[in-house]
């Protein structure tokens, strides 16, 4: 994920929260501290929709992964602000279906290369680098991904609950084509965003959180839409992830902690914001 610190080390400081460890503690993770928790209880004050949709995210992560590797035949995956390692994984839900899919995971957060590094110390066809997804150039360079990714043959290139991370500064269509538009046809986009209908709210919720230092710009779905010409979504377009494709039967996720409990089912009862989404085909 995204952090505001930019040096050469990219280190992050302990003492402003990341996207990272406050996406993983809504996911059930225990890799975060006392600023990643106040900022996101801060936050659910005003949104509470957002543990439903940080969920309904990693539900998606699974549906979009098992269609690239089972229905596409997609074996080579690029997973930029991959976050923090929980259960079902990009490349543990491809590789169960195609067991010799490749992996780079991508971040810019130091605890997720640690973690990362620590759970694919035995995978060589699976790796995680340092890297920010607003300068790919650095990505592509990387000797890891020259390892694992053949551009000539079709990829998957995932930018999953994070493009509402690259402010319109980062010339977010530029960061989310760089890769894509050098890849070979047939290759896949997959992302997605927070978003709102109006955009009066999305520009309250943008300074709330980018005011506690995480770079935010929520979105209109058509603000979303116009960075993606050229590409074919793929059925049922982009829309909410809770409409795409749902699946009662896939594996479930692992239970929220306590503090987080009653912001369960939030969407339920409001929809200010919801996470916007989907899969997109170069032709």
């Amino acid at each position: 994920m995204v952090s505001d610190n930019r040096s050469e080390q990219l280190s992050v400081p302990f003492d402003i929260p990341t996207s990272a460890r406050a996406y993983g503690w809504m996911l059930g993770g225990k890799d975060n501290y006392e600023v990643d928790r106040r900022f996101l209880l801060s936050t659910l004050a005003d949104f509470p929709e957002c543990v439903d949709i940080a969920r309904q995210n990693r539900q998606f992560l699974y549906r979009a992964v098992r269609y690239l590797a089972r229905e596409a035949g997609i074996r080579q995956f690029i997973d930029l602000g991959c976050g923090l390692p929980t259960d079902n994984n990009v490349h543990q839900v491809a590789q169960s279906f195609l067991p010799d899919a490749r992996v780079v995971y991508v971040d810019i957060d130091p605890i997720v290369l640690a973690h990362g590094q620590a759970l694919l110390a035995d995978d060589t066809s699976t790796t995680v680098i340092t890297g920010d997804m607003r300068e790919q150039q650095p990505i592509l360079d990387h000797p890891e991904v020259r390892r694992l990714i053949d551009f000539r043959e079709p990829v998957a290139v995932l930018f999953l609950s994070v493009v509402h991370h690259l402010t319109d500064a980062d010339d977010p269509r530029r960061a989310l084509r760089t890769i894509i538009d050098r890849a070979a046809p047939g290759s896949c986009l997959g992302l997605s965003q927070v978003v709102c209908d109006d955009a009066a709210w999305g520009a309250e919720m943008s300074a709330h959180i980018s005011g506690l230092g995480i770079p935010w710009q929520t979105r209109t779905p058509g603000e979303v839409n116009a960075f993606l010409d050229g590409l074919d979504p793929l059925e049922p377009g982009l829309v909410n992830l809770a409409r795409w494709r749902p699946d009662p039967d896939q594996p479930p996720l692992a239970g929220v902690h306590p503090p987080l409990v009653p912001y369960l089912g939030a969407t339920e009862k409001n929809l200010r914001v919801y996470e916007y989404g989907g899969l997109l085909r170069k032709p």
